[in-house]
């Protein structure tokens, strides 16, 4: 059952720019929770991987507010050529599979709810709000495998495994790689 009075709204790099602070202590709260269990240093990276993506073209951010509350968002933009999306899988996947051209694959980077609104609708709705209207053929994102109930409405909201990825280090840890064909690449 959806949750009574939240707002979504669905802005651009430069109009997310303005709620960077909320967005950052979301993050540390959600991100402090089992399985992700990150601490201050990682949390602290949020800052500097939204001050890039927000400025990449095509960026888009979908919020879902209680009042002057902010109860979750999701966050992505197209990737380009050159991405590093790719580089480091697990296991290789075909070319014509990771092969990027412009508009090809929107990149869900964030999907986030505070724990006390989940199971109410907001993150399929977030989901979707970020979604629609996309014009790129397909969207990507990545999950922890343990992330059990993420996984699970990623995949009955119509995302598919197609691999895993490792960043460099020794504590990077091993995310699936989930795609889902987007309105605009069922033409």
């Amino acid at each position: 059952m959806p949750a009574p009075e939240i707002a979504f709204e669905l802005l651009n790099g430069a109009q997310a720019a303005e709620r960077a602070d909320a967005l950052a202590g979301l993050a540390a709260e959600v991100y402090s929770d089992p399985p992700y269990r990150q601490d201050g240093p990682q949390a602290a990276a949020f800052d500097g991987r939204f001050r890039v993506q927000r400025r990449q073209p095509g960026f888009a951010l979908a919020e879902a507010w209680h009042g002057e509350y902010l109860v979750g968002y999701a966050l992505g933009m197209p990737l380009r050529p050159s991405t590093s999306w790719w580089r480091h899988l697990t296991t290789p996947l075909p070319g014509d599979l990771t092969a990027e051209h412009p508009g090809r694959t929107f990149a869900l980077a964030e999907l986030l709810v505070r724990a006390a609104w989940r199971r109410q609708g907001i993150g399929r709705d977030l989901h979707d709000l970020i979604l629609s209207g996309r014009a790129e053929d397909r969207a990507t994102l990545t999950v922890l495998p343990a992330a059990g109930p993420a996984q699970g409405a990623f995949g009955s909201w119509g995302w598919r495994k197609v691999g895993r990825t490792r960043e460099p280090g020794p504590d990077a840890p091993v995310l699936d790689v989930l795609i889902k064909p987007l309105p605009a690449g069922l033409r």
